[in-house]
């Protein structure tokens, strides 16, 4: 089965090996999912490019280990996962808490990365106020208490009121989580503040938002496109916060482009 043991991490993952020389795309998934969210994309890309997406700690079929403290402890998980792989040139494409953690490994290694794929996140999420104020309804109450409101910025209400089994699927997977997993990983974004960091970004990145996106809005996201020297921005149409499930052709399609538009041979990273 699909597992590796990272650091003392079991991370349950999906790595899809291609031919020629397209540079690798790892996925990372958002708060409260897990990797199956880019199945739809990962199916039409697969065969063009090598993929790997996997449960981030404490989601889906992966472990929790020592606990999540920090961003950090997601990076050290993903930059285990990528060695273990001898991935090299990398392009990570991160959505939401994955788009931190994106970022966190682009501070940490940038030597590694080529580009990056940016979605609905921002260089800091929320205030911590309202991370704190969820965290204590998720302590008091579980995951339960907050997911309807979590899945109406998810999706649009044509979603809500024309994908009901899809919708149903997503509520189960969101309420299923392990509560540590999911707590933990609330404090990290909590604590998390790239808007310097992104300044510093040198290889080329895209963003792209929901334009329905009720958890990192379309000028929230467009505010880190413009810290970030050089990015494109995109808006999907007809999605809120996880447009790889609402609207995957348009992602898979600015994700074909993206990486046709990519200079070959190895990048000077800054």
């Amino acid at each position: 089965m699909p597992f590796l043991n990272i650091g003392g991490v079991t991370l349950h993952h999906r790595h899809i090996k291609a031919n020629g020389k397209a540079r690798p795309v790892v996925f990372i998934n958002s708060l409260g999912t897990d990797f199956r969210i880019w199945d739809e994309v990962a199916s039409a890309l697969s065969g063009e490019i090598p993929l790997l997406a996997y449960d981030k700690r404490g989601h889906g079929l992966s472990d929790i280990g020592a606990g999540i403290r920090s961003i950090d402890d997601h990076v050290d998980d993903l930059s285990g996962l990528i060695d273990h792989f001898g991935l090299d040139k990398i392009v990570l494409c991160g959505l939401s808490v994955g788009g931190l953690i994106a970022q966190g490994l682009y501070a940490r290694r940038p030597d590694i990365i080529d580009a990056l794929i940016l979605c609905d996140t921002a260089h800091k999420i929320g205030t911590a106020d309202s991370w704190n104020t969820r965290i204590a309804t998720v302590e008091r109450d579980g995951i339960q208490a907050v997911a309807e409101g979590v899945l109406k910025v998810w999706f649009t209400p044509a979603f809500h009121s024309q994908r009901s089994a899809e919708l149903a699927g997503c509520r189960n997977m969101l309420t299923r989580q392990a509560l540590a997993g999911y707590i933990g990983t609330c404090a990290a974004v909590r604590d998390a503040d790239f808007t310097e960091m992104a300044r510093r970004i040198a290889v080329p990145t895209l963003c792209i938002v929901g334009a329905h996106d009720g958890s990192t809005p379309p000028e929230l996201v467009r505010s880190l496109a413009d810290l970030i020297p050089g990015a494109r921005f995109e808006v999907i149409r007809n999605a809120g916060h996880i447009p790889c499930i609402e609207q995957p052709d348009l992602m898979v399609d600015l994700i074909r482009d993206f990486l046709a538009s990519l200079p070959s041979g190895t990048r000077t990273h800054g």
